[in-house]
């Protein structure tokens, strides 16, 4: 079952994201693939071992982080790759509280992967033609108004009211839009939709918008890498994992 918290975190965050000042004062962090083979290890060992018949039914924990503890909001997408190269969205799910990125990446590595609420849970078979992308949000700033942003470059949260009166709020990756190949109208028209606001959407309505953008420190890698850079690591005898 699909928490409340969990709820949130993927259409409607429950807090405000943090000052801008908090990741201004320190030294953003560049995302790596080491964060999303992490990602892939968590993943894999939960999927390979659920369900086995282990003594306690608990999988070995996944293998030591190698990459800095930091605090950060984060997400975590999951995506299907066809043989034609596209990708298709498999699960996304993130927060923005900030986390500690050892906890934080393996708790929504698999909540991505296994509690989506708009996708049944990925299952072992499909690891092979799944890739993960690691989004890192970084510089958040309030906005002047509901236009002060660029598509290709923000991601963007808004909090408005809905048409009873409830506070609701929402967000879309600094992608999406670009990705969409959405105008800012178009971007804020579907968000205000995804917010579950249901009455028409006038000029005033969207200025009503309190906004915030930010940015993000992402990439992405296919389990095809993920599996070479695991045989690298088993090769050159690096194959300690964390002990309870």
């Amino acid at each position: 079952m699909t928490s409340t918290k969990q709820l949130k975190d993927l259409h409607f965050p429950p807090n405000k994201p943090p000052p801008h000042t908090y990741l201004l004062e320190t030294q953003p962090m560049v995302v790596t693939k080491n964060h999303c083979f992490y990602c892939f290890d968590v993943l894999a060992t939960h999927l390979q071992t659920s369900g086995s018949g282990r003594k306690g039914g608990l999988p070995p924990p996944p293998r030591t982080p190698d990459f800095e503890d930091d605090e950060y909001p984060l997400f975590v997408t999951w995506n299907t790759v066809k043989s034609s190269g596209s990708r298709q969205l498999r699960g996304c799910i993130g927060n923005f509280e900030p986390l500690a990125l050892h906890s934080g990446l393996h708790e929504y590595a698999l909540t991505a992967a296994l509690r989506d609420p708009r996708f049944p849970p990925i299952t072992r078979t499909e690891l092979g033609s799944l890739s993960c992308a690691v989004s890192l949000l970084i510089e958040f700033e309030d906005a002047r108004d509901w236009e002060d942003w660029e598509v290709g470059v923000h991601g963007i949260w808004i909090e408005f009211e809905s048409d009873g009166g409830a506070k609701r709020t929402a967000t879309y990756l600094p992608e999406v839009a670009e990705e969409q190949g959405w105008t800012k109208t178009e971007a804020i028209d579907s968000l205000l939709r995804k917010g579950r606001f249901s009455g028409k959407i006038t000029p005033k309505v969207r200025q009503s918008i309190t906004l915030t953008r930010y940015q993000s420190s992402k990439t992405s890698v296919t389990y095809d890498e993920y599996l070479k850079h695991r045989d690298l690591r088993n090769d050159n005898g690096d194959d300690d994992r964390t002990r309870n």
